[in-house]
């Protein structure tokens, strides 16, 4: 079994489980709400809940007849950290390389004063 955090990239990697998971962003719905935009079948929509619901995006709650799908908004979490964590790696590399071209600037400017040509 994959981690989770592959579970949920390979969830949300299908267009219409990410518009899913938007519209559950804003609040629970059925099935049958969730099915409305789209031209397939119920079947098809309960396929998708499954794959988002094995990655533990999304659950369902028993209540009464309506069975509302629920956004488990704290997987959000795992996603972040791992993306900041990147983040910050690709931010320090800007960084080293900025501070590279800066000195490399400062040489040629230092050597037109003297008349030394770069």
């Amino acid at each position: 079994m994959a981690d989770q955090l592959s579970q949920v990239f390979a969830a949300l990697a299908d267009p219409t489980r990410r518009d899913m998971v938007a519209r559950l962003a804003v609040g629970d719905s059925t099935v049958g709400e969730l099915a409305e935009p789209y031209d397939v079948s119920l079947q098809a929509v309960s396929k998708h809940l499954k794959v988002l619901e094995q990655a533990g995006l999304v659950s369902r709650s028993r209540e009464a007849q309506r069975r509302p799908v629920h956004l488990e908004a704290q997987v959000f979490d795992l996603m972040t950290r791992w993306i900041e964590r990147y983040r910050r790696e690709a931010e320090a590399r800007y960084r080293r390389l900025d501070a590279v071209l800066a000195a490399m600037n400062d040489d040629d400017h230092e050597s037109a004063r003297e008349g030394h040509p770069s």
